[in-house]
């Protein structure tokens, strides 16, 4: 009859494998170290590590105070805030806000400038009517027809709120 062929594997050690890795480390990866120690330097002489080390001496004070302050209802509605914000920004094209952003500093330079003459009201109305003036103008009361339909549909949705809150009450 046969006979089972014995197998022995032999016991891993893993603390030579490791050993093994750690000394090929500097030859593999030299660049990697030398910019880590770089960075670890700036660290210490910029006064990261000892903030660091403050941070991870200070853990439970430094939670407890975060989330105490994080579950206020100012923190509440602030974090609610930026998220619908991020949202509405996100939603808008980078095209359409960069005429916008682009018109800022030549509109604070032009209405800090030093002039000649003091401004007259025929001179503002003059400026109003021009084309450009017209179509930022259009352009403000097109946003200002949606903000008063957005606050007509916020007013009653508030409205419907509180007479469901005084039904349930009664």
């Amino acid at each position: 009859m046969a006979q089972p062929i014995p197998l022995e594997i032999a016991p891993r050690n893993t603390r030579e494998e490791l050993r093994t890795q750690l000394e090929r480390v500097p030859d593999e990866h030299a660049e990697a170290i030398l910019a880590a120690c770089e960075l670890l330097q700036t660290m210490h002489d910029q006064g990261l590590l000892e903030i660091a080390r403050g941070l991870i001496n200070t853990r439970d004070e430094v939670l407890k105070r975060l989330a105490t302050n994080a579950s206020s209802p100012d923190a509440i509605r602030a974090i609610r805030n930026l998220l619908s914000c991020g949202r509405i920004l996100g939603n808008i094209e980078t095209d359409r806000l960069r005429p916008i952003f682009e018109a800022i500093p030549e509109g604070i330079d032009r209405a800090t400038a030093r002039r000649k003459e003091p401004v007259s009201v025929f001179g503002l109305l003059r400026r109003l009517i021009a084309k450009d003036s017209r179509r930022a103008l259009a352009a403000g009361i097109d946003f200002l027809q949606c903000f008063g339909r957005r606050l007509l549909a916020a007013e009653s949705r508030a409205l419907d709120k509180r007479n469901s809150i005084l039904r349930v009450e009664r």
